[in-house]
């Protein structure tokens, strides 16, 4: 194993991470504060993904297509709450799941009927097309550098968000006691569908720049969904810090493991039965890794409320 290999694929698993950090922060943010499991999330992945390749293309602009990615999702998010979501506050969680389920098939024929099921392509930006050299000689793509940028920048900026403004003070105190704000004077409508399109805004801004990567299609963002699942139970439903640190762990271990655990099993399989063992092992490990976490805190990494 090269050590140029190595620090490429770590590059990878932090790029992947970072992306799944958009996904999830958004999801444990919403269930942090309004304790609802939002099965749709993806659906906001791939609005921002369709309408960022379609408004990049006819504009010419990447830039003023990812706005009007992240803009779309987000206001597809705040459609949501204010039509169905509202309603399903109080309710139990079968219904939530049964409701949002109905919402990506929505959202999922909706796309088909509107643009078809033929995937578009969205290349990068030119100014960001090149590469830049790693140790050893090889080279590695400038876009998926500023995917990790913008991960930070988003990890930043929800902690001062969160931490340090009137909205963040509410959000913190929604989470604790939703019925004392309530009584203080805060509008919790208002504020449960701000939150909402924040969330889908975050799911759009990672459909939006993973689009470049990818094929935009139809139900791309399900299987994301998945991961973003395990990151926020691995890291603890409702704490973004939590999200962070398990969105990064999950990058980590897919990615290293889709690599080198087939190379390793190499080592004494025949290199078809190290491919296939290898593969399904590192198709399985994230599973395993949020075992082992739950095995010793139940409740994750950084459980919201303990």
């Amino acid at each position: 194993m090269s050590v140029t290999l190595l620090i490429e694929q770590l590059i990878n698993g932090l790029q992947l991470g970072t992306m799944l950090f958009l996904m999830a922060s958004g999801l444990t943010l919403v269930f942090g504060v309004m304790g609802l499991i939002n099965l749709a999330h993806g659906s906001f992945y791939m609005v921002g993904a369709y309408v960022t390749a379609l408004t990049s293309v006819s504009t010419g602009s990447f830039p003023l297509g990812l706005a009007a990615g992240v803009l779309a999702a987000a206001a597809a998010g705040a459609i949501v709450e204010l039509l169905v979501i509202r309603r399903l506050y109080g309710r139990s969680h079968l219904d939530q799941v049964l409701a949002t389920f109905a919402l990506i098939l929505i959202f999922s024929e909706g796309t088909r009927w509107l643009f078809g099921s033929s995937p578009l392509w969205l290349s990068p930006p030119e100014a960001l097309s090149g590469s830049v050299a790693l140790p050893g000689g090889s080279r590695y793509p400038v876009y998926r550098l500023v995917i990790i940028a913008v991960g930070v920048v988003v990890a930043a900026g929800l902690y001062l968000l969160i931490a340090h403004t009137r909205l963040g003070m509410r959000i913190r105190a929604g989470e604790s006691d939703r019925e004392i704000i309530g009584a203080l004077g805060v509008n919790i409508r208002r504020l449960y569908t701000l939150v909402f399109a924040l969330g889908a805004a975050l799911a759009g801004l990672a459909g939006s720049l993973v689009g470049a990567l990818q094929s935009v299609q139809v139900g791309m963002g399900e299987p994301v969904l998945i991961l973003a699942f395990v990151v926020i139970v691995i890291g603890g439903i409702g704490s973004i810090k939590g999200a962070l640190l398990g969105a990064l762990l999950v990058g980590m271990v897919d990615t290293l493991g889709r690599v080198f655990l087939p190379a390793l099993f190499g080592q004494f399989m025949s290199p078809s039965d190290a491919a296939g063992a290898g593969t399904a092992l590192a198709a399985m490990l994230i599973y395993i890794l949020m075992a082992v976490i739950l095995a010793f805190k139940p409740k994750g990494l950084f459980a919201a409320h303990d």
